[in-house]
């Protein structure tokens, strides 16, 4: 058994340890879409990758909206009824990040230029990219330049970006050009020469268009303001974008706009003068609408800008900060005698807020808004690894999310009628609601997202106990879900009366469509006795709410009996001699998987052997059924979790992103104490190390939730069984690495925050708000907010 490589740290020559910044002292071509990704800027709605101002050298010049998507339509070599027919891929909108400097008419061009000093940090405590440099020019001349830039948490709509200048030595005419341009649409050199190597065949890779796709609707120079607005040609959707500057110099100066389809162009003239700074503070403003007109979305900028130019950008920073103290507060895990871990865990948090802060009941796409990674789509990967993050620690944006599913809900049952079903399918990759993935075996094939959203809702629920979103958009998604398994499965006629559902796939993709997938099984039978139960619990207490869900969802006693029985009698696969959970029906007849004879540069599997290949052997892409031993724990003892645990690891390639969280989760749990640690080092810095070597589409955000679960449910052995304890009560089995000292993290519960801090002696829990019961080992004790409540190694 063994992970994937991770290091135990950066290469600290570049990228020192720091507890709150990552930082970087050298300037690299060699690996910009890497750092592009690391130091990505973003707040749910704007994403702005961590391209030079400068603009020339990138890998991808990027700037992405939540959502904002083009369509286009999918072609099949060979079509079939219900195959998806519309594509769905997230625009690389204008970008508000250029400003260009030339000196003496000699631009700064980073990859050329004679650095006398370069850094760049992302702090996680202010929210912002800050980078100073020391350019001597080609004519010897010094000169300081300073930039930040900030996508705001507080206020959804703006980036603002600052730029200073100062000569050091001599003068010198200075020309700086703040722009805002279109590219046409995201294409750039890279992905121009990946193509033509024949290296555009990554699935995991935004597809690029082959039409003109922003529409020129509105150039717009309003005093202050300059504003550009387009329509996407085929979706329809509207976008606009706008800046305004505030500039400050006690130079001579000038400054000239200019604006046309797809470039807007400030530029300002100054005969600088040594020690004198230059400061140009460029206020951003982003709207996007399925249907507003792009004049009216121009308006909302010129508003956006205005109020912040009032505000002022010192303001604004301040307000960014206690954003984030605050998030800080409920959402930081601290880890001691492990500097790199903690580091790695803090940016990994960082970017879990840039994700989800201001989705405004959006999804979180596969990279967030750090790139156009998988087309912007979102997946299961919310529901299973970010929202049960957010709703320990962030339980307002863990309920946007699940309203943002609960919206779904009418593509859904149309998705379902397609599929000849009852109730509602989600689909497995979309952004608009509408099924995207064009191979249906790894994607419309994995029905198994329907439980995943129903899991997100009981996780939400167990965290807030919020009864008015359970007894209506919970309520209304649990029984369409539950409704969709008990019309795909089937009753055996062949001796006992079992449930089975057949035609299914897994999360583990190396393996498709298949017949009574244990991780499938188990957790629609998991959805269908949900349903009827938190069905029940509102018939009892909240009696109105319940007629409401009659007539909405035409609910009936009997359907809530048909749901128990079929979770009753589900089948799951189990092999007496080996005593673990088959994958599927037919996964031990396979052939195992030559991993002696596979070379390092094979992986991953699916781009270097055709699916038909990789389907014969037993390999898995990433955990399946230890997946399920992990989110439906009680329902396997501990020596069934780890003789499967035991069988799958070897085989699993970690090929997914979703992986390894996973993996060390369950290592941890089952007795393998270094290997989980291990695991974890490959989850913590699967993007800083860029381990899958695609860190450059975008930071995995479900690995980033993931991270967070290994501390917290591996490590700290959190254990949260909600509504299905009597007793309300939450459990913990500390599982402290030998290499650490403690570790400390917060969560929410039940109008309680609990600050859990595990030492090798001892745990304790400091509650604020609502008493709590908590039990580590067999003591169990009521927490209050009075004092710690501590429970040592030794409890007795």
């Amino acid at each position: 058994m063994k992970a994937k490589q991770a290091p135990a740290s950066l290469p600290q020559h570049r990228f020192p340890t720091e507890p709150w910044r990552l930082v970087e002292s050298e300037y690299s071509t060699q690996d910009l879409g890497l750092t592009e990704t690391l130091f990505a800027l973003g707040n749910g709605f704007i994403g702005m990758r961590a391209n030079a101002e400068e603009g020339r050298e990138a890998f991808s010049h990027g700037t992405f909206l939540n959502g904002f998507h083009e369509t286009w339509r999918i072609t099949h070599a060979e079509s079939a009824y219900g195959f998806a027919e519309v594509g769905q891929t997230i625009v690389n909108v204008p970008d508000a990040k250029l400003i260009k400097l030339y000196v003496d008419d000699e631009p700064l061009l980073l990859a050329d230029a004679d650095l006398q000093f370069y850094e760049r940090v992302l702090d996680f405590r202010t929210g912002k990219l800050v980078r100073d440099l020391i350019w001597r020019t080609p004519a010897g001349k010094r000169v300081k330049v300073s930039s930040e830039r900030m996508v705001s948490f507080e206020h959804r709509h703006l980036a603002v970006l600052s730029f200073e200048v100062t000569l050091l030595d001599d003068s010198a005419p200075i020309v700086i050009s703040s722009q805002l341009l279109n590219r046409q649409d995201g294409e750039d050199e890279y992905h121009v020469k990946s193509a033509a190597l024949g290296e555009g065949q990554d699935p995991r890779r935004a597809r690029k268009f082959d039409h003109r796709v922003l529409e020129p609707k509105v150039q717009r120079h309003d005093g202050d303001d300059v504003v550009l607005g387009y329509r996407c040609s085929n979706s329809g959707m509207t976008i606009a974008a706008g800046y305004r500057h505030l500039f400050e110099t006690e130079c001579e100066s000038s400054v000239e706009t200019t604006v046309s389809d797809d470039q807007a162009k400030t530029v300002f003239t100054i005969e600088g003068e040594p020690g004198r700074p230059i400061r140009i503070e460029k206020l951003v403003s982003y709207h996007a609408s399925t249907g507003v007109p792009a004049p009216e979305l121009a308006d909302r900028c010129q508003r956006t800008m205005l109020r912040a130019a009032r505000t002022g950008v010192k303001a604004l920073g301040l307000e960014q900060a206690e954003w984030l103290d605050n998030y800080w507060k409920y959402s930081d895990v601290t880890i001691v005698g492990d500097d790199p871990a903690q580091q790695a865990m803090r940016w990994n948090l960082f970017h879990l807020a840039q994700a989800s802060a201001r989705t405004q009941e959006q999804g979180i796409a596969a990279k967030g808004v750090t790139a156009d990674g998988y087309d912007g789509h979102y997946f299961w990967d919310t529901e299973v690894y970010v929202v049960p993050f957010l709703a320990y620690t962030q339980p307002e944006t863990a309920r946007k999310l699940l309203r943002f599913r609960w919206q779904m809900l009418d593509s859904a049952r149309k998705r379902a009628r397609m599929l000849s079903l009852s109730g509602a399918l989600f689909p497995w990759r979309t952004i608009n609601g509408e099924e995207a993935s064009a191979y249906y075996a790894a994607g419309t094939a994995q029905y198994h997202i329907n439980a995943a959203v129903a899991f997100a809702v009981k996780r939400y629920i167990d965290a807030t106990n919020d009864r008015d979103f359970m007894a209506q958009e919970g309520a209304e998604i649990l029984i369409e879900t539950a409704r969709m398994w008990e019309d795909l499965g089937f009753y055996s006629t062949n001796g006992d009366r079992s449930f089975h559902i057949h035609g299914v796939t897994g999360p583990d993709e190396y393996t498709t469509v298949k017949n009574d997938n244990t991780f499938t099984n188990i957790m629609a039978r998991f959805n269908l006795r949900f349903a009827a139960s938190v069905c029940r619990t509102i018939k009892n207490q909240l009696p109105v709410a319940y007629e409401a869900l009659e007539r909405n969802t035409g609910i009936t006693e009997a359907e809530l009996e048909f749901f128990d029985r079929a979770a009753d009698a589900m089948f799951i696969p189990l092999d007496e001699e080996l005593g673990i959970n088959p994958q599927d029906d037919a996964f031990l007849d396979l052939e195992p998987w030559d991993f002696e004879r596979t070379p390092d540069d094979k992986y991953p599997l699916l781009l270097h052997f055709h699916p038909l290949v990789i389907y014969r052997f037993q390999v898995l892409k990433q955990a399946d059924v230890v997946l399920a031993n992990f989110l439906r724990n009680s329902q396997f003892s501990l020596e069934q979790k780890r003789r499967n645990f035991n069988y799958y690891d070897p085989i699993t390639t970690g090929d997914s992103s979703l992986s390894a969280c996973v993996q060390s989760i369950m290592a941890a749990e089952v007795g393998h104490p270094d290997l989980a640690l291990e695991y974890f080092r490959s989850s913590l810095f699967l993007d800083l190390a860029d381990t899958h070597r695609n860190s450059s589409d975008g930071v995995h955000i479900a690995n980033a939730g993931g991270a967070w679960a290994c501390a917290v449910y591996g490590f700290g052995g959190f254990y949260d069984r909600g509504a299905e304890n009597s007793a309300n009560e939450i459990q913990f089995s500390p599982r402290l690495p030998a290499e650490w000292e403690e570790l400390s993290f917060s969560l929410f519960r039940r109008g309680a925050h609990l600050s859990i801090v595990l030492s090798h002696d001892a745990l304790s829990v400091t509650v604020d708000g609502e008493a709590v019961q908590v039990t580590v080992g067999d003591v169990s004790r009521l927490c209050t907010k009075d004092a710690p409540t501590i429970y040592t190694a030794d409890p007795h």
